[in-house]
């Protein structure tokens, strides 16, 4: 009996293994696609612009390995710190202001005390369907001088406005272009997140006397904090990423915005007017590492609030 019965239990052992194995390849047949284009699109140029930037084009010799020389000159280049400081400028600044204006925004068409809530939640959204370059574009000829929105009220009032593309303006203003494009999209995160807070926590609130804003502090915003850390770490990646704005910008400012304003642009020009593309690499390596860390940063500094509440 006991041979029979193990005997029995084989086939069973060898049909659960097939079906394991089945159910991995399955698995594999829906994860496989996207790990092939996550490899060929992120993974393959990654590690190719590591290894171009482990050499040099010397005008003797053709291309050398120089190792993390080039590395070294990126550390030790002031305009790449200048252009490094300046996005760091534009973070510290312009992500508090939109991340606080996309929260009241949210905030206020979740009460339902807005009018016409859904409009409201269309128009300030409707900014971010806009393409960057239009959207650049457009703020560009509102702010000149001689011929868009400034000089045309400079000349209505007879006043002198500042000019908002001179040296001292300048970043103020993309970074009042970058909040237009994407207070929107971080209000619907926001906006998001609250439709999902059970009712019954206001009920609960209103019942004990809390009042709309001591809702707002003490439930609300404790309940939305993940959603704000995810919009916190996007805001990082994309303050870090300035490019599209200031190198549009840059035809009709050209003495305010230089080729190194910002690290994008610097490694931008280095490679496609300069052809130091080994060294454009390295920069590109640095900002990735850069970014990576702060934005790890963020998201454990929220983690840890959230741990703490």
């Amino acid at each position: 009996m006991t041979t029979t019965s193990s005997t029995a239990r084989t086939p069973m052992r060898t049909s659960r293994r097939r079906a394991r194995g089945r159910q991995r390849w399955i698995g594999w047949a829906f994860v496989g696609p996207f790990m092939a284009v996550f490899a060929l699109v992120l993974v393959a140029p990654v590690v190719y612009s590591i290894g171009l930037s482990l050499f040099r084009e010397q005008l003797v010799g053709g291309t050398a390995f120089v190792g993390l020389e080039n590395y070294g000159t990126a550390l030790a280049d002031p305009k790449f710190w200048e252009a490094l400081g300046r996005v760091v400028l534009f973070l510290v600044v312009q992500v508090p202001i939109m991340l606080g204006i996309a929260l009241v925004a949210s905030l206020a068409i979740d009460s339902a005390r807005l009018f016409a809530s859904s409009f409201f939640r269309i128009s300030i959204f409707l900014p971010y369907a806009v393409p960057a370059v239009v959207a650049t574009l457009m703020w560009g000829f509102m702010y000149g001088t001689r011929f868009g929105l400034i000089g045309n009220l400079n000349d209505a009032f007879g006043i002198e406005l500042p000019a908002p593309l001179s040296g001292s303006w300048v970043l103020a203003s993309i970074g009042n272009i970058v909040t237009w494009e994407f207070v929107g999209y971080n209000m619907l995160i926001f906006y998001a997140a609250l439709r999902v807070i059970p009712t019954d926590l206001y009920e609960a609130a209103a019942l004990d006397g809390a009042g709309a804003f001591r809702i707002i502090r003490n439930i609300k915003i404790p309940a939305i904090r993940g959603a704000i850390v995810i919009a916190g770490i996007f805001s990082v990646i994309g303050s870090f990423q300035l490019f599209n704005e200031p190198n549009i910008l840059k035809s009709i400012a050209p003495n305010a915005i230089s080729t190194y304003f910002t690290p994008n642009m610097y490694a931008y020009n280095l490679s496609f007017s300069g052809q130091q593309f080994n060294y454009s690499a390295a920069i590109a390596i640095i900002m990735g590492l850069v970014t990576a860390v702060i934005a790890y940063v963020v998201q454990l500094s929220g983690s840890r609030k959230e741990a703490v509440r």
